[in-house]
């Protein structure tokens, strides 16, 4: 097993560890837990990137754990009302979406590459900022005003945008339109 794998499995575990903190409102280790795993994420990219430590269970493993930690943090900031509902369902229709994508491909014996787009990388960043800044807020007690609010808005729209951008591409792939700038025919 790679380090990078190694690292992706630490953050699996973090998930649960982080679900704790906030529902016993421990919000600085929260959001310790939450920025620790961001960090990783990052960590085991760099990782296998520049010292060649790629691997197929890592190329699966490492966008399920971004997926689990983004949507469950997600889910229990709409259910604790610290983000609006609308952004919680539209973020995890949006991931459910994807993977249903993926599965009904490969069920129909035509699976899909799925590879990041830029507008689903600005998702993701956006998406961890505004989780950072809300587990921020609540662990400091400050109010972030104006900022959360276009945060929210932004990360909204690059939810819609990506969804739009990843359904798109899935059904040029399933239609059997080849071209060689789209992400799924790669």
């Amino acid at each position: 097993m790679t380090v990078p794998n190694v690292i992706t499995l630490f953050r699996f575990l973090l998930v649960p560890l982080i679900v704790f903190f906030l529902l016993n409102g421990e919000w600085l280790w929260a959001l310790c837990g939450f920025v620790l795993a961001a960090i990783s994420d990052g960590l085991d990219g760099f990782i296998a990137r520049h010292f060649n430590q790629r691997s197929v269970l890592g190329s699966y493993l490492d966008p399920i754990a971004d997926k689990l930690l983004l949507v469950t943090v997600f889910v229990m900031l709409g259910y604790m009302g610290q983000l609006p509902l609308w952004l919680v369902i539209a973020a995890v229709s949006r991931d459910a979406l994807i993977v249903g994508g993926v599965v009904l491909s490969t069920v129909m014996g035509n699976p899909v590459a799925m590879q990041p787009i830029f507008v689903s990388k600005a998702n993701t960043a956006v998406q961890l900022v505004l989780a950072s800044l809300v587990l921020a807020s609540l662990a400091l007690q400050v109010s972030p005003g104006l900022v959360l609010d276009a945060l929210v808005w932004l990360s909204g729209i690059l939810t819609v945008a990506s969804g739009a951008a990843y359904l798109l591409a899935w059904i040029k792939h399933m239609g059997g339109y080849v071209d060689a700038g789209t992400a799924s025919d790669k």
